[in-house]
């Protein structure tokens, strides 16, 4: 197997004490079609799975799922969770266009409700969410208060936050052990992919400070593993 590349800048092995951001929207052709054709299932079901054991009082009413991707989260959360309507939201049209052919199969899908938009920029009314999720998205911002901050905006009193990111590693040598361990045998771009994602993710200690900036300090940031944090929580009334 080819050797991920590092980026550029400095040496294979520096430390990563300070993120290197990687473009914000995921839209080149060969992008989408690698992760439309990848095989997530295992990893997008825990995802939904872990939503639910984090709020086994069941949400009720609109998810919000920044950053959806080709939308086979929203898909799963709404075949595990009967009362819900999500709206599904991604900047890049592309992995929106992907999300159409999921969602073509009807049944669950027909509660789900796909929206081309860029956080902050949301076109919500503030207050009328009743949940927030979002899985591997955070990473590719470059700025991560307003995320936050967006995410506050428009979600009701009591609404649940359950968002799930990379961790970024302590070296690009890590990064590189990690991509091996986990996608040695994934394709070129997902590989590639995921090593640059790791070099721009945030630490559990950062994004706790975002979260304190941005009011929601009542809803915990914890590792969960040795590549991933979690956000989950009720955000509190303004």
């Amino acid at each position: 197997m080819a050797e991920v590349p590092p980026q550029e800048g400095g040496l294979p092995d520096d430390r990563l004490d300070r993120r290197i951001p990687e473009p914000e929207l995921m839209d080149e052709a060969d992008q989408v079609e690698a992760y439309a054709a990848a095989d997530f299932a295992d990893v997008n079901q825990g995802f939904v799975d872990r939503f639910c054991q984090s709020f086994p009082e069941r949400v009720r009413g609109t998810v919000v799922d920044l950053g959806c991707g080709p939308a086979d989260i929203p898909l799963r959360l709404a075949r595990a969770v009967p009362a819900l309507e999500i709206l599904a939201i991604d900047a890049a049209r592309a992995m929106l266009d992907a999300g159409r052919r999921v969602l073509a199969s009807g049944g669950a899908a027909r509660r789900v409700r796909l929206l081309a938009a860029r956080v902050p920029a949301l076109p919500l009314r503030g207050g009328v969410v009743d949940a927030c999720i979002s899985n591997s998205s955070l990473h590719h911002l470059p700025e991560p208060v307003p995320f936050w901050r967006e995410v506050r905006r428009i979600a009701r009193p009591g609404a649940a936050l359950f968002v799930m990111d990379l961790s970024r590693p302590v070296s690009r040598a890590g990064a590189r052990e990690i991509v091996e361990r986990y996608a040695g045998q994934e394709s070129a771009i997902l590989r590639r992919d995921f090593y640059n994602s790791l070099l721009a993710a945030f630490t559990v200690a950062e994004v706790r400070s975002q979260l304190a900036q941005s009011g929601l300090e009542r809803c915990r940031c914890e590792a969960i593993d040795d590549r991933h944090w979690l956000v989950a929580g009720r955000i509190a009334a303004g």
